[in-house]
């Protein structure tokens, strides 16, 4: 499975358009990592936990949204666009979504 945020594969045809797919992942983050990243943003420095969540949310969405185009028939996932935001009353959650065009190629 391809997936590409060009509109196109490059040395390949779009046959067909086969729909608008989707991944998403809502994740808690814990009082451990807000903690540490207090801690970085008192300091100074990168927050590699935060890193970290992100990295293996990403990673989450993209499977996700390789997996719904698969149970379409797609051969790739064309204009991928990812989306995060922070939710919560404490802004305690990180969602991150994708989205893009499932296609068959020729």
């Amino acid at each position: 499975m391809i997936l590409t945020t060009t509109a196109s594969v490059e040395g390949r045809q779009i046959d067909s358009y086969l729909g608008i797919v989707f991944g998403e992942m809502i994740s808690g983050v814990n009082f451990v990592k807000d903690f540490a990243a207090g801690l970085t943003n008192f300091f100074g420095g990168r927050s590699h936990s935060y890193e970290e969540e992100l990295m293996n949310a990403r990673q989450a969405v993209l499977q996700e949204l390789e997996e719904r185009a698969s149970r379409m028939g797609a051969d790739a996932v064309v204009g991928i666009k990812m989306d995060y935001e922070v939710l919560g009353t404490n802004n305690g959650m990180l969602m991150v979504t994708a989205s893009g065009t499932a296609v068959t190629l020729h």
